[in-house]
């Protein structure tokens, strides 16, 4: 009876599915110029003055710039003629107020270009803060889907993580404080006129980073093939970040000084950006995003430890593209059929989370929250994003049941 039910609820969600992937597929998307290899941050500055920029803000984070990672850039943008201002204050999940403070400083020191050098916070905040130079209204308003009206001032991005994929793609997250929630900007004006995957950048992230960071890229390929709105790029650009992750993230794990390997992981973070730009997120990012939003659960962190629990939920409405996935990464045989591949899949992202020392449940996730993120999740999943299996109202909270510590050795 419930599941003739939830068949019922399914179809105007996966109506509304339909016809938003009829638009996607005809919205042109940019894709940005790339400078790659180890030392070319230092050249990234001859890019940055062809658009005519004369004083940018750098927006990054207090321990990137103690670090000294900015350093050889700035002297670079200076070289070249360029001034940099540096707003270092962006948080790990970037606040309205982040946005604003970085927006007073872009006008009061007369700034005409933005660059973000940093993980996705810093990203994501360089974004907006960009967005909002040219489009006079509140972050509120710029929320969901195409709400920019005024392409953005001079924007590049420097990323010294491989796992947002944001350098690449159309989205910004924001959390909004007060509300104890996180939600997210897309428009293909977000796109950043160029970007740079410099292995260097990546040496200093301490493993567990590393690990999660690499996790969040995996679950943007997987989400974005596994998902209804995938074409060939998607597909191809999916596979590729799927099988260079899932082969290498290990290994750069436990060798972190490895300029090939950090080369390797930066380029399957850019493929899986701009795969999941181009077929939204799943369930995964749903939850993640409530966990960051409710807890401040690092983003990364929350899609490792969700991805097999989803899989796991979804597996028998995407098996045969877990198993193309399970095969395309080497993970099985041509005889092997695809229950097995995609249980074998499946087993592989948990031997992965295992041996990077990444937990089965979420610490901050208390079981009274439940009901409340459950709603929470489910506005956000149903019906924006195209999942192979549509989760309902139980489903959702049993499965919270199995992330949170006090609950999950009942199940």
């Amino acid at each position: 009876m419930q599941k003739a039910l939830n068949t019922i609820k399914n179809v105007p969600y996966r109506t509304s599915q339909l016809v938003m992937k009829q638009a996607v597929q005809v919205l042109k998307i940019p894709i940005p110029p790339v400078l790659k290899g180890p030392g070319m941050v230092r050249r990234f500055p001859e890019i940055i003055k062809l658009s005519g920029v004369t004083k940018v803000l750098v927006v990054t984070d207090k321990p990137i710039y103690t670090m000294g990672l900015l350093d050889s850039f700035l002297c670079s943008l200076e070289t070249n003629g360029i001034e940099a201002v540096v707003f270092d204050r962006v948080q790990p999940n970037p606040t309205f107020e982040n946005i604003e403070d970085g927006l007073t400083m872009y006008y009061s020191a007369n700034c005409n270009g933005v660059v973000a050098f940093g993980g996705g916070s810093p990203i994501d905040c360089a974004k907006i803060i960009a967005a909002k130079v040219t489009n006079r209204k509140s972050i509120e308003k710029m929320r969901g889907l195409l709400k920019l009206n005024h392409k953005l001032p001079p924007f590049f991005a420097i990323p010294t993580t491989s796992g947002t994929g944001s350098e690449a793609s159309v989205c910004a997250v924001i959390t909004d404080v007060k509300n104890h929630e996180k939600f997210s900007i897309n428009d293909t004006r977000l796109v950043p006129m160029a970007t740079v995957l410099d292995p260097e950048l990546t040496t200093s992230l301490p493993p567990s980073l590393t690990a999660t960071t690499g996790m969040d890229a995996l679950t943007h390929a997987i989400e974005a093939y596994i998902g209804n709105y995938d074409t060939a790029f998607v597909k191809e650009k999916a596979l590729t970040a799927a099988e260079i992750i899932i082969n290498n993230l290990e290994p750069c794990y436990h060798n972190g000084q490895n300029l090939e390997l950090r080369l390797k992981l930066a380029q399957a973070s850019f493929d899986a950006g701009l795969a999941f730009t181009r077929a939204y997120v799943g369930n995964v990012h749903a939850i993640a995003h409530a966990m960051g939003g409710f807890y401040g659960v690092p983003h990364g962190l929350a899609n490792a430890i969700v991805l097999p629990k989803i899989l796991e939920f979804s597996r028998k409405a995407a098996e045969k593209k877990l198993a193309e996935m399970a095969f395309y990464c080497g993970l099985g045989e041509a005889m092997y059929d695809d229950e097995s591949l995609s249980r074998l899949f499946i087993e592989k992202i948990k031997s992965m989370n295992s041996n990077m020392g990444i937990p089965t449940t979420i610490y901050a996730l208390k079981a009274s929250d439940i009901p409340e993120l459950t709603k929470r999740i489910l506005k956000e999943a149903n019906p924006n994003y195209p999942v192979p299996r549509i989760m309902h109202y139980q489903e959702c909270y049993d499965l919270l049941l199995q992330l949170c510590p006090e609950t999950s050795h009942n199940n």
